[in-house]
């Protein structure tokens, strides 16, 4: 597998982990995602997900997107400092092609980085 997996210490696993990142979060806003990032003090990135039902109607669309989401965090993962991220899914999000929602989160990524690089 090497540097590229998805392991249990790279995810939000709790209430209370997407609790703390809510509670003082740095945003990054595009049309069909929102991230959410706040410090922690692992040597790592942990990703959560929160795609709601209401803003993405049918599951195998927000499969989808999530597996989209995890792949770009996983090729992304050694290049962000040690953060805690929540990535928030909007209206119109099922409605991007798999290259678009890459894309875009390849954006959100870059500008994350440089928020949180701002706030410390």
């Amino acid at each position: 597998m090497g540097e590229n997996q998805f392991s249990r210490e790279l995810r939000l696993l709790t209430p209370s982990h997407f609790t703390r990142v809510f509670n003082k979060a740095i945003p990054a806003v595009s049309p069909a995602f929102t991230l959410l990032a706040r410090h922690n003090q692992l040597e790592n990135p942990r990703l959560g997900i929160t795609l709601s039902k209401k803003r993405i109607r049918k599951a195998h669309d927000r499969n989808r997107i999530k597996r989209i989401i995890r792949e770009s965090f996983r090729h992304k993962a050694h290049q962000l400092p040690p953060i805690d991220i929540i990535v928030v899914g909007k209206s119109g999000a099922d409605q991007l092609s798999n290259d678009e929602i890459f894309k875009t989160l390849e954006k959100q990524w870059q500008k994350l980085v440089k928020r949180c690089a701002e706030s410390q």
